[in-house]
């Protein structure tokens, strides 16, 4: 399965990013092989509007089936919904390796509405 889990720099050892669509990176990883790529999301750090919707884009294109993060607004909520992928969420800012240990052992809660009224609100 892949996984994309929202962090705030390259690698799963480094903190997750608490907010979906201005996360600094996407790191997808593939439970399966245990192969994990970052991927920039930087361009939509300081966006005026579109961010979670764009970032929803992106993470469709990597091919995940799920996110781990800890907070989504309506409207990527909506894109992420649409696009079939499921959202995982975190509480607590944590390592994404603990992240993805506690997604794959079953012990996030998987979001069945927003959790986030957006970034800028």
């Amino acid at each position: 399965m892949k996984v994309v889990v929202t962090s705030s720099a390259q690698t799963l050892a480094d903190p997750i990013d608490m907010h979906f669509g201005r996360s600094k990176y996407f790191i997808l990883a593939d439970t399966e092989t245990g192969r994990a790529t970052a991927h920039d999301n930087a361009h939509n750090l300081h966006a005026a509007q579109g961010a979670g919707i764009q970032s929803a884009e992106t993470v469709a294109k990597l091919g995940a089936e799920t996110v781990i993060t800890g907070s989504v607004g309506p409207k990527a909520y909506r894109a992420l919904q649409t696009a079939g992928i499921k959202i995982a969420l975190v509480e607590a800012v944590c390592p994404g390796t603990e992240a993805l240990r506690r997604f794959k052992e079953g012990g996030l809660p998987v979001l069945d509405k927003p959790n986030s009224e957006g970034y800028w609100v």
